[in-house]
């Protein structure tokens, strides 16, 4: 940062602004009048977080603009002004924004809410572990069968293979596979019950 700069005031006069001086001068403003900033900002907007951004940008603003600052007026008079313009600004931006209540009926039926057209149906995040959990249950469990039965039951249940399928795949006839896929099963449920607490 420069440490000064000329300009030329209205009046036709040289003036020296010092950026250090003037940077000093804010934080020493920010450290006193940072919550007044904060209530201005809320008294405009109404909403915390939207007062927090507002004074950010503010300040962030200031800093950039330092050169700006004349010294005609306080610092403090100077950064509320930015404040205030900033959650006007912040104003003006949400008034665009369209706010649809979740609660009320929409659509052209007026049947159903939004917030039931957004519900997930599928299953929960505690439903989805617990799947994956049995599932590598199941396929360690799968390691102990014969690996012929393995072999059905995987073909089956986890290629999703039709018993006629499974015949061709393995070589054997569909009785055959029915009845491996049958000893496979028994098995495993047999295994698990042995191991459920």
């Amino acid at each position: 940062m420069q440490e000064a700069n000329v300009s030329i005031q209205s009046d036709g006069q040289l003036r020296v602004v010092d950026y250090n001086a003037a940077a000093c001068e804010m934080q020493e403003v920010l450290s006193r009048r940072l919550p007044a900033f904060h209530r201005i900002a809320y008294r405009v907007l109404g909403n915390t977080e939207d007062a927090e951004d507002a004074v950010q940008d503010a300040l962030l603003a200031a800093y950039k603009n330092l050169e700006q600052f004349r010294g005609e007026s306080q610092m403090s008079t100077w950064l509320t002004a930015i404040v205030s313009n900033s959650a006007r600004m912040h104003l003006r931006k949400r008034s665009r924004l369209q706010h649809i209540s979740l609660d009320q009926p929409s659509g052209e039926e007026r049947e159903h809410t939004l917030s039931q057209y957004l519900a997930h149906h599928g299953p929960s995040p505690e439903e989805e572990y617990r799947n994956s959990e049995v599932d590598r249950y199941l396929k360690h469990l799968t390691t102990r069968l014969s690996p012929l039965l393995r072999k059905t039951f995987w073909l089956r249940v986890i290629e999703e293979l039709s018993i006629r399928e499974i015949s061709f795949v393995l070589g054997i006839s569909c009785e055959t596979a029915k009845s491996h896929l049958f000893r496979a099963r028994a098995k495993l449920k047999r295994m698990m019950n042995e191991r459920r607490p």
